[in-house]
């Protein structure tokens, strides 16, 4: 039997891998139900000596070469949550060490949270909810409403696809921007695929999902949203980085019609005197729409079905090559 370990931060740890996904895993390796931390993993280095496989999640050590040399036996790191980039390094991947990621546990939350808000930012409902709170009664306020909106769609990865997939039983018009796209392609998904300057001129909602990588830094300009069409909105759960923030919010300051749903900022959190903060035509949250609370046991389950695959000698189904990682979030 196979020996493993779980290195993550304690919350991360009781929220990925509940009892129930704890004792599937330990049925089927040889793993304590013990989280070990970063820090416990560096001042213990012989802790590492016999494991084979690593569950893991939010607070994963660096695979430095100290540390891969700690870790003789390690063949493969189970990653219940998104993003690998802070953890790997060119000496992880030169050992042929196999990683896979919930990276699509982790997307599902985002896929909700998008739609949420495309369906009520389409009747305005936050400008709705702020007016008549500040007002006391009624006034009607004009909006796109949701019946044949066009929504655009920036990046058709993973999330992309599935917030697609997602609107399909409205009846929507949906663009999208993906330069990696073929226009027949897009067709196949019933969507339509134009320039990154017509999705914003054309659409009601542009919702961005594209990954922080060095090309796409500052990707979205202020002209962008000064492009919009009146009383539109604009999503970003991807990274706050893609977006040139300043000239955002001086478009917002402009354009109190236009509204912005912002789960992701650049930095993280804004600055305490950022006028995110102030504008009230931005909805700002903490980064939630990715998994809190008990949707994280989604990302411990898709890594309990993976090690089935791993043992069983099948192709992991999210299992991350370092040529792929290169052009993931």
């Amino acid at each position: 039997m196979l020996k493993g370990m779980y290195v993550l931060n304690q919350d991360a740890y009781e929220w990925i891998y509940p009892r129930a996904i704890r004792e599937a895993i330990g049925r089927l390796v040889d793993c304590q139900p013990v989280c070990y931390s970063q820090e416990a993993i560096l001042q213990n280095p012989d802790l590492l000596n016999d494991v084979e496989v690593i569950f893991s999640g939010w607070g994963c050590p660096v695979f430095t070469r100290e540390v891969l040399e700690t870790a003789p036996r390690l063949k493969a790191v189970f990653y219940g949550a998104g993003s690998i980039k802070y953890f790997v390094t060119d000496e992880f991947w030169e050992r042929g060490i196999q990683v896979t990621s919930g990276y699509i546990a982790n997307d599902i939350p985002v896929v909700m949270y998008t739609l949420a808000q495309i369906l009520f930012c389409l009747k305005r409902g936050w400008q709705y909810a702020s007016q008549y709170r500040q007002e006391r009664h009624p006034l009607r306020l004009p909006a796109p409403g949701a019946y044949g909106a066009t929504i655009g769609i920036i990046s058709l990865g993973a999330i992309g696809r599935m917030v697609v997939d997602a609107l399909r039983p409205f009846e929507f018009k949906i663009i999208a921007y993906d330069p990696y796209v073929k226009p027949e392609d897009g067709k196949a998904l019933g969507v339509e695929m134009v320039s990154l300057d017509e999705v914003f001129r054309r659409s009601d909602v542009v919702s961005l999902h594209t990954p922080w990588l060095k090309e796409t830094e500052g990707l979205i300009t202020g002209q962008h949203l000064a492009n919009m069409k009146p009383n539109s909105t604009f999503i970003n759960t991807a990274r706050g980085a893609v977006v040139r923030e300043t000239e955002m919010i001086e478009t917002l300051a402009r354009r109190p019609d236009l509204f912005a749903v912002l789960d992701v900022t650049y930095p993280e959190p804004p600055d305490p005197d950022s006028p995110l903060f102030s504008l009230a035509n931005v909805l700002l949250t903490p980064h939630i729409a990715g998994p809190i609370g008990a949707e994280c046991g989604r990302n411990g389950q898709f890594m309990l079905e993976e090690l089935e695959r791993y043992l069983a000698g099948q192709p992991m189904k999210y299992a991350i090559t370092r040529e792929r990682a290169a052009i993931m979030a």
